[in-house]
């Protein structure tokens, strides 16, 4: 299989991804070198998309009965930013636009994944699936990545079938965007914040719906975010990429709907919360059904 693949037509489930790029200082110095190495062999964010596509593909139908990455090849994805903060364009050529670094670290995803599979309603199905000797020898491989990256950032976080509305309250709909399109299609659609003004707005969205919507689950899943990002250094930058549902939803308010749902619970306007809440539901709700169309 040759050429850019779209996602929705490759027959997978739609699949979106919140980012964070970070600026080569913030990793350690081994990994830098591995970054530098994964981005001299790809020449563009499509060939990065279409080369990790296509070894997902191929470990589903790779022989041996092994279905986790190695590692061997892992991919960075590359983007820039502003200058850092506190700099400008007097002090100097260096000041400007600076490239950001999110790698793929597609063996701790695919073990974070498989262990939550096994602890999920779907376990014994996934020990089918999964052989024990297949985790055993990918757990090897994660702590080969450990013991040479040291403290290791996780820096995607992956959806299927819709977007966690929690993502929607780090963005705003001034920030930075890109629409890709192909073939009549939108491929998908990516937007950026800084990441202090993304903690900014998920810490707003926190104090607001600890205290008129304490019970809410989207109040748990906002914490942990907010606890993920401060992980991360200042000048990084965050990336909602809606992938291939994009087609479906965009133009999408979900970003105004969730902030406006928060503002209306804080000043106890049930109301506005409820018609911001419908909004978004009629926009969500069929993506996340088709999990479960036949």
């Amino acid at each position: 299989m040759t050429g850019n693949l779209y996602r929705g037509q490759a027959g997978l489930p739609f699949s979106s991804t919140l980012r964070v790029y970070e600026p080569l200082a913030a990793f350690p110095e081994e990994q830098r070198q591995v970054i530098g190495a994964a981005v001299a062999r790809t020449a563009s964010r499509a060939a990065v998309e279409n080369a990790e596509l296509l070894a997902s593909l191929g470990r589903i139908t790779r022989s041996g009965g092994d279905p986790f990455p190695t590692g061997r090849t892992d991919l960075v994805r590359v983007t820039t930013a502003p200058a850092p903060s506190g700099e400008t364009a007097d002090d100097g050529p260096d000041a400007g636009p600076v490239l950001l670094y999110c790698p793929s670290q597609l063996v701790l995803r695919a073990g974070l994944a498989a262990n939550a599979l096994m602890e999920g309603i779907h376990g014994p199905l996934a020990e089918l699936l999964i052989p024990e000797e297949q985790r055993d020898k990918h757990q090897e491989r994660i702590d080969q990545v450990k013991a040479r990256d040291g403290s290791i950032r996780v820096h995607t976080r992956a959806s299927t079938w819709g977007i966690p509305f929690s993502w929607f309250s780090l963005f705003m709909e001034s920030d930075r965007k890109d629409v890709v399109e192909a073939g009549g299609r939108i491929v998908t659609v990516r937007v950026w914040a800084p990441i202090t003004e993304a903690l900014e707005r998920a810490r707003y969205a926190v104090a607001n719906l600890a205290l008129a919507a304490p019970d809410l689950d989207m109040l748990d899943d906002l914490s942990q975010l907010t606890e993920w990002l401060e992980l991360f250094h200042v000048d990084s930058m965050v990336e909602l990429d809606y992938g291939a549902v994009a087609d479906k939803v965009y133009p999408d308010d979900s970003p105004m709907d969730i902030r406006l749902g928060i503002e209306c619970l804080a000043e106890g306007d049930m109301t506005g919360a409820a018609a911001a809440y419908r909004r978004l539901a009629s926009r969500w709700i069929p993506i996340r059904q088709l999990a479960r169309a036949s």
